[in-house]
């Protein structure tokens, strides 16, 4: 028999990114562990360098990390031999690798060894950030080391179909598409902000924003034609290595910094057309707030937003080979005010289908899933041996 539905489970979630660095990776473990924690379940988080170590009530074991370069809130993880004993002090029934690429992979190789059910997921796409900072040549290593890494799991989830494809066309032939949830509370259309909105833009001007990291990948410098227009305002919500770069590149764009909680939610809610600039987004979470915001969106024809975009219905996609469809597509909403509306009610209907409290529970369906069948699998091995 398999762990009933009940059964509380011990998870280990091994996370290549955690606090106090604020990214899609550490967004989705805080996700997870306090989704665990309410369901009755007993998460442990273990994580690279220096940080808090208790979230909520959840434990943080800490493992020795070094800064990446230029990347001052990215740690690269030195487990060595500590990591062992970590897992012989928690005796998880399933670890959790969060983005497995060093940590993560020491961690799935444990397992392993060791006999231990494991998920991974495939969360950020480290071969396309190569290719932006000019290092071509290693991205299909890359991709070849991380479907390795991948394939050390029971399962590996990822967020959209084009991230499966891309790891299944690799060799890694246990994949299943598990989506990111949104927050349908906080991002809703009643946040929207007129006192905000006209701290934004003054004139009365259309508001059209970019919230994320500001970092090479993310392709920002793409809005500079849209940030010198008189037809819209661009507002640039984030912080990040390229943001006194981009500030002196886009002079008349506003650039407010890192936000988050309510204060996140108002910008997202009160802006007219949320735009999204870079081509290796394996989902593209703020482009779920958005349409969870009642925004309409642009984004690349490229990566997780073609999940998430249904063109001429809740957006428009650009095409990442006609650059200037970026600035086209979004004049073209920024211009039409009704049409603004119909998208983004269309794209809050869409967001809808994605609470994450269905996809998180989809999530623990999944762990006992795997736990039955790496169970069954080593019975019917020592039957054979």
């Amino acid at each position: 028999m398999g762990l009933r539905n009940h059964t509380s489970l011990r998870v280990a979630v091994v996370a290549e990114s955690f606090l106090p660095s604020i990214n899609g990776v550490t967004n989705s473990v805080l996700r997870v562990i306090s989704h665990l924690q309410a369901e009755g379940h007993q998460p442990v988080v273990i994580a690279p360098g220096s940080g808090p170590t208790d979230v909520d009530g959840v434990p943080v074991i800490r493992v020795k990390a070094v800064d990446l370069p230029r990347y001052d809130d990215v740690r690269i993880a030195v487990p060595r031999f500590r990591l062992g004993s970590i897992m012989k002090q928690i005796r998880p029934d399933i670890v959790h690798a969060a983005a497995p690429a060093v940590l993560g992979a020491a961690a799935l190789r444990y397992t392993q060894r060791n006999g231990i059910p494991s998920v991974a997921i495939f969360q950020t796409d480290i071969a396309g950030f190569a290719r932006r900072h000019g290092l071509t040549r290693l991205s299909e290593p890359i991709w070849s080391y991380l479907s390795r890494v991948h394939q050390l799991a029971d399962l590996t989830l990822a967020p959209s179909r084009v991230s499966a494809w891309s790891l299944t066309t690799r060799g890694c032939d246990r994949v299943e598409v598990w989506p990111r949830g949104v927050d349908l509370e906080r991002y809703h259309p009643s946040k929207r902000d007129a006192r905000l909105r006209r701290f934004l833009a003054p004139a009365g001007h259309p508001i059209v924003g970019y919230i994320g990291r500001l970092a090479r990948e993310k392709q920002v410098e793409r809005l500079a034609p849209l940030a010198a227009s008189d037809e819209v305002r661009v507002v640039i919500v984030g912080d990040g290595p390229e943001r006194s770069s981009l500030e002196s590149l886009m002079p008349r764009a506003r650039f407010v910094g890192f936000q988050h909680g309510e204060d996140l939610a108002r910008f997202h809610a009160s802006l007219d057309v949320f735009c999204h600039t870079g081509l290796d987004e394996t989902f593209c979470q703020t482009v779920q707030e958005a349409m969870a915001s009642g925004v309409p969106v642009v984004g690349p024809s490229a990566g997780g937003p073609l999940e998430l975009i249904r063109h001429g219905a809740n957006g428009y996609f650009w095409s990442p080979e006609v650059p200037e469809t970026l600035e086209g597509a979004v004049l073209d909403l920024a211009a039409n005010s009704a049409l603004r509306e119909r998208f983004g009610s269309a794209g809050r209907r869409d967001a809808e289908r994605r609470p994450w409290s269905l996809i998180l529970d989809g999530l623990i369906d999944t762990y006992r899933s795997v736990i039955d069948d790496h169970g069954a699998r080593r019975r019917r091995i020592r039957r054979v041996a």
